[in-house]
């Protein structure tokens, strides 16, 4: 699975022109399952990211993981996280894990964040989505399990 975290200080997703999930402080997720993907590969990375030490401490270092910083996760599907740019200018998409299996993937992904203890709201799978946020730092993390 890919994915790619960015610290914010609120976060929000609409769709046809409703907000359908937000975090506050945390992380917003942008993730997506690649063919091979199985079970143990959404949990792993579910696990890493909780466990990421990308929030400021009390010194203002980077020290402190979700888990610590109590914050929340907004985590969207993201099949473009796929993209082979290798040859020509369209983009191919053929490696993400077909629809079916990408959002059972998706929502596992999800599930085991909340499992972890992190509050989630989700976007939704294979909508036309509206994702706003204001990234904190920047820090932005490209991350693949």
């Amino acid at each position: 699975m890919r994915a790619l975290i960015q610290r914010v200080t609120r976060a929000s997703v609409e769709v046809d022109g409703e907000v359908i999930g937000q975090t506050g402080a945390g992380l917003l997720i942008l993730v997506c399952a690649m063919q091979g993907d199985e079970d143990a590969n959404a949990e792993k990375l579910a696990a890493k990211i909780s466990k990421l030490r990308i929030f400021k401490d009390e010194a203002g270092k980077m020290n402190r993981s979700l888990i610590d910083a109590q914050g929340g996760a907004l985590v969207v599907s993201q099949f473009t996280l796929a993209a082979d740019t290798r040859s020509g200018n369209r983009p191919g998409f053929s490696t993400a894990a077909a629809p079916d299996e990408g959002r059972r993937l998706y929502t596992h992904f999800a599930q085991c964040l909340t499992d972890l203890g992190v509050p989630v709201e989700t976007g939704q799978f294979g909508a036309d989505m509206a994702v706003s946020l204001i990234n904190d730092g920047p820090v932005t993390i490209s991350l693949e399990v």
